[in-house]
C-alpha cells in the first residue's frame, strides 16, 4: 500500500512539475531592430538591412521597406557600415508631423514609396522571426536615395544639405 501511494504520489508531482511548463517561444516583436548600412553603389542609391512587423511575411517586408525609407528620410543610420550618408535627407525637426498628410499619402500601400525602393526577394531563415501578431522580417532594400532626394525637392518637403 505505502509503495503505491509513493508511486502515485510521484507520478502526480512529475505531472504538475513537467505540465506547467509554459513553452518558450521567441518572440521577435519585443526586440527593436534598427535599420543599417550596408554598403553605398556610388550612384545615387545605398544598400540597407531594414525590418518590418506584420501579420503575415508580405506585409512584413512592405513594412521593412517603409522602414527603409523612413530611416534614409528621417533619422541617423548609425548600425552597420559608415559608407551611408549619415545625415538624414529631412533633418528639420518634427518635419514628420508638420508634413503628416504629404507622408501619410507618400507611405499608403498606393503611395510613392514603393518606386524609390527595391527589396531582395531571397531571405535567409534568421531574416523571418515568429513575432506576437505574425512576423519580423528582414530584407535587404536597395534605395533610390537621389531619386528620393529630388522627389523630396520637387514635391517642396524642405531639404538640408
Amino acid at each position: 500500500m505505502k509503495k503505491k501511494n509513493r508511486i502515485v504520489f510521484f507520478v502526480f508531482c512529475s505531472l504538475i512539475f513537467f505540465g506547467c511548463k509554459t513553452p518558450s517561444v521567441n518572440i521577435a516583436g519585443n526586440y527593436i531592430y534598427k535599420t543599417e548600412c550596408l554598403g553605398n553603389n556610388l550612384d545615387g542609391t545605398i544598400i540597407l538591412k531594414a525590418w518590418g512587423n506584420g501579420v503575415n511575411k508580405k506585409e512584413a517586408i512592405k513594412q521593412a521597406k517603409k522602414n527603409a525609407l523612413e530611416s534614409v528620410l528621417f533619422t541617423v543610420i548609425t548600425d552597420g557600415k559608415s559608407e551611408c550618408d549619415n545625415k538624414p535627407l529631412l533633418a528639420e525637426v518634427n518635419i514628420q508631423k508638420k508634413q503628416e498628410t504629404y507622408f501619410n499619402v507618400f507611405f499608403s500601400d498606393k503611395g510613392d514609396y514603393s518606386a524609390f525602393i527595391s527589396a531582395e526577394t531571397k531571405q535567409n531563415k534568421t531574416d523571418v522571426k515568429p513575432a506576437r501578431n505574425g512576423v519580423t522580417v528582414g530584407i535587404v532594400a536597395k534605395v533610390l536615395k537621389s531619386d528620393l532626394e529630388k522627389k523630396m525637392i520637387t514635391d517642396g518637403i524642405k531639404i538640408i544639405i
